[in-house]
């Protein structure tokens, strides 16, 4: 088994410069690069263990999920990953369902394992990031604000939910409806909001028969979109709020033969899967995988000692409009 001496003699290097370089510490590019390279080529693993206990904190990053199944989450894990990887951390995914009692788990878990960091999609309003935040250990927050001061990566919710309802308005549809995910959640109000602000700048009312709220999976979808053809009038249009509310509006409107351009169908986030042409469909693309590697990258600056205020980073969507014509 190879050993830091080993490394340190195939780079060119002292063990000690080594030493610096697996734990973080400043080391120029090129030594780092000649020590990378040199433990690759030794199949070297830096005794973990060992370096827990010395530093207080391990090399492994928690990620906090709250839907694993969810293509978008899987895909910010994704850019979290390359990132830590790179940086030489492990990630470890945990996935709450969405249950507070289950992402106190975790919390506690990554604590007792003193690991270096959280990234962390809250389950609710409710979640106590307080025992973790007393360790010292950074947290960043992604796809939705928390009450805590601490850094966060967030979509434009509110600009989604409007250029999406914008484009069914453009495209001549008149009684537009909204699906989003549990209004608790900010994800989920924010967007609503947008399609509201869309709605009231077009000069037509709110009709609160059109939003409901749900949950975030195919399943809050269907019932959502069910719910909506049971009405006296329904909607002739309708905003997804993410990808998965999406796909289960699809079906139900398929299933009722109601397919786009007869009734307009704009999903926030990319549909992961369809019957549909993608181009009767209005999406609002979500940068995901961007998401994942800001939030990485704030969370290893912080891990490396970054004193800066906490800060908030908002990313921009992209609109791709349904391309068949009404």
């Amino acid at each position: 088994m190879a050993t830091i001496y080993d490394v340190a003699e195939l780079a060119g290097v002292s063990p000690a410069t080594v030493s610096r370089v697996f734990n973080g510490t400043s080391v120029s590019d090129e030594k780092v690069a000649a020590v990378r390279s040199a433990a690759k080529q030794l199949s070297f693993t830096p005794n973990r263990a060992a370096r827990t206990l010395r530093r207080q904190s391990s090399e492994v990053i928690g990620l906090i999920i709250p839907d694993i199944e969810n293509p978008y989450f899987t895909e910010m894990a994704r850019g979290v990953e390359d990132v830590a990887s790179e940086a030489g951390y492990s990630v470890v995914l945990c996935n709450t369902d969405a249950q507070v009692e289950k992402e106190s788990t975790y919390l506690q878990i990554a604590i007792s394992e003193h690991m270096s960091g959280i990234i962390i999609a809250t389950a609710s309003e409710h979640s106590d990031l307080d025992p973790i935040l007393a360790t010292g250990r950074p947290i960043v927050a992604v796809d939705r604000t928390t009450a805590y001061d601490v850094d966060g990566v967030v979509m434009a919710n509110r600009a989604a939910g409007t250029s999406a309802t914008q484009d069914l308005i453009r495209s001549g549809y008149r009684r537009i409806a909204y699906i989003g995910g549990p209004s608790h959640i900010d994800t989920a109000a924010e967007r609503a909001a947008g399609w509201q602000q869309a709605v009231a700048a077009d000069g037509r009312e709110i009709d609160a028969d059109l939003l409901r709220f749900s949950t975030f999976r195919v399943d809050g979808g269907r019932a959502a979109m069910e719910e909506l053809l049971a009405l006296p009038e329904p909607p002739d249009a309708v905003v997804a709020g993410n990808n998965l509310i999406g796909v289960g509006a699809i079906q139900v409107l398929t299933e009722h033969g109601l397919t786009p351009p007869a009734v307009g169908v704009a999903v926030i986030g990319s549909l992961p899967f369809t019957t549909l042409s993608p181009a009767a469909v209005t999406v609002v693309r979500l940068p995901a995988r961007h998401m994942g590697v800001t939030a990485a990258n704030m969370l290893l600056e912080r891990i490396r000692g970054d004193v800066q205020p906490s800060r908030t980073v908002v990313l921009r969507n992209e609109l791709q409009s349904a391309s068949i014509p009404r």
